[in-house]
């Protein structure tokens, strides 16, 4: 089994930024990708990006310029910086990693952005 946990949500002005973070621990041998989803209430969850064990990252194109995936492959955690958040941005991330084959996922972190 993996467990994630992810941080650094909170309640953030328009224009603000925070930095979110994902801690995998447990049985894990091999993460290939690892990414963030989110949540807007009364919503689907949603793809946000994902960077691959090489590097390769893909956002979603309403956070391109603005949200920046990185991660540390010693460590197993993995990042995301959010500048210039917008209302719209308000949402439970989540954070998901594809480990030997399978999907794991945090619990989430809420993010909220005032207007």
């Amino acid at each position: 089994q993996v467990q994630l946990v992810e941080s650094g949500g909170g309640l953030v002005q328009a224009g603000g930024s925070l930095r979110l973070s994902c801690v995998a621990s447990g049985s894990i041998f091999t993460i290939k990708a690892m990414g963030w989803f989110r949540q807007a209430p009364g919503s689907q969850r949603e793809f946000v990006t994902f960077i691959t064990s090489d590097g390769t990252t893909n956002y979603t194109d309403s956070v391109k310029g603005r949200f920046t995936i990185s991660r540390d492959n010693a460590k197993n955690m993995v990042y995301l910086q959010i500048n210039s958040l917008k209302p719209e941005d308000t949402a439970v991330y989540y954070c998901v990693v594809d480990s030997d084959g399978q999907d794991y996922w945090g619990e989430g972190t809420l993010v909220t952005v005032s207007s």
